[in-house]
């Protein structure tokens, strides 16, 4: 991972959903397709199956963090971003589901009492347990591949309320979270825009938001629409990543600090 973005943008990227629809599918069915070579012949779970399953086949540019609610926005996101920039994202929400896939399929194998029509308790935390630890590290390798983190920004995905009273939300302070323990690498493409300094010193930006995101660049509706403008003028000399860094706070924060 090279950098994090903090995005608050609306749904005018509604048209690209069936192009980001395309992406979506394709990664949950990297996952669908290999549920039931978890189980092994003993009963148990191939945890190193799973992990190595779930992700290594997907390549993306940018991994897209979002609140469950705000997934067709950010399906479509992901559209417009492909059909633009040529870039893949990945939407961790295509993990969600299945991993309540897989849970549910566990469960009902090794954790349900006929007699008493009811789940095994202890059971059933234990398989919850290893399940989210096991994507835990999958998500966690997988952001560390990808060069940008971008965080979808709306009520959905940061008000409290929704990390008590959400399952899903955990997932999203999770991925904030390490975006600030990953080591931060920069491309190898070259010539490159990326200076030297902008991640040493980014304890110094001062990019003012709540829910420890201080560590993540501010993006806007209008930051995606010059970028856009802009890719179309240097698409031919310039990789579209480091016209995005070109035109955001980053590359605005490393001025000022020169």
């Amino acid at each position: 991972m090279y950098i994090g973005y903090n995005l608050k943008s609306d749904s005018k990227f509604l048209d690209y959903y069936d192009k980001g629809s395309q992406i979506f599918g394709r990664n949950k069915k990297v996952i669908q397709d290999e549920l039931d070579k978890f189980v092994l012949e003993d009963g148990s779970l191939d945890g190193s199956k799973m992990q190595e399953t779930w992700f290594p086949q997907i390549n993306a540019d940018i991994f897209l963090s979002h609140s469950h609610a705000d997934e067709k926005n950010a399906i479509s996101l992901a559209g417009w971003i492909k059909e633009t920039f040529n870039l893949d994202t990945f939407i961790d929400s295509c993990v969600w589901g299945y991993a309540d896939m897989l849970l549910e399929k566990i469960d009902n194998e090794f954790c349900w009492q006929p007699k008493s029509s009811t789940y095994n308790y202890k059971k059933r935390n234990q398989s919850t347990s290893h399940v989210h630890m096991m994507l835990s590290t999958a998500l966690s390798k997988l952001m560390d591949r990808t060069e940008c983190v971008i965080l979808l920004n709306t009520p959905n995905s940061i008000q409290s309320i929704e990390v008590v009273n959400k399952t899903k939300s955990p997932w999203i302070y999770y991925e904030i979270g390490l975006t600030k323990l990953l080591e931060k690498k920069k491309p190898s493409r070259q010539p490159s825009i990326i200076k030297k300094g902008l991640f040493e010193n980014s304890q110094d930006l001062s990019v003012k938001y709540e829910l420890d995101m201080k560590h993540l660049i501010a993006l806007t509706q209008s930051d995606l629409e010059n970028w856009e403008r802009k890719h179309l003028l240097v698409k031919n000399t310039q990789h579209p990543m480091d016209t995005l860094y070109m035109l955001t706070e980053a590359v605005k924060a490393l001025e000022i600090m020169r």
